[in-house]
């Protein structure tokens, strides 16, 4: 066994020391951030399909009709937008806690969607904080959070159904 397979399986060995050691509430963090990103694939993966019927002008139809609308220009703006910031929290993020890969967390945000990676990315980086202090919310917040969250899949589901 070479040192480079030797620091790679102590490496995979500290990993599953980390996950086996995350308190709860993270461990139930994680599982949020994947029924959202489950969600969002579902959901935008449906959407894409509308552009795959002629795949050479997928990129051409997909930004003309990002424009078609105030509405759509807003929601536009609006996601580049909170990319950029989210893209600069990824890397910080990432920097500080050690999560590997985060330029293709970015890159498949914006290839598939932000919706779908970052949560992806939240549960890298909560896998990598492993049994540091876990989040502590009030009960004021977890009641707004759950009244947002109902609201987004309203919404969610009102704009994909159609």
């Amino acid at each position: 066994m070479t040192t480079s397979d030797q620091a790679d399986q102590a490496d995979q060995a500290d990993q599953a020391d980390q996950a086996s050691s995350i308190p709860t509430p993270r461990k139930m963090l994680c599982v949020v951030y994947a029924a959202i990103a489950v969600a969002a694939l579902i959901t935008t993966g449906s959407q894409n399909v509308a552009y795959f019927a002629e795949p050479a002008g997928y990129l051409l139809d997909f930004t003309n009709d990002l424009k078609v609308t105030p509405a759509s220009r807003l929601f536009t703006a609006d996601v580049l937008l909170l990319g950029l910031a989210v893209a600069i929290l990824m890397v910080v993020e990432a920097r500080k806690h050690g999560v590997k890969f985060v330029w293709l967390y970015i890159a498949g945000g914006f290839a598939i969607a932000l919706s779908v990676t970052f949560p992806l990315f939240l549960i890298a980086r909560e896998l990598r904080m492993g049994s540091s202090e876990a989040p502590r919310l009030r009960t004021t917040d977890t009641i707004l959070l759950a009244v947002v969250a109902a609201l987004v899949v309203g919404l969610t589901i009102w704009v994909c159904v159609g």
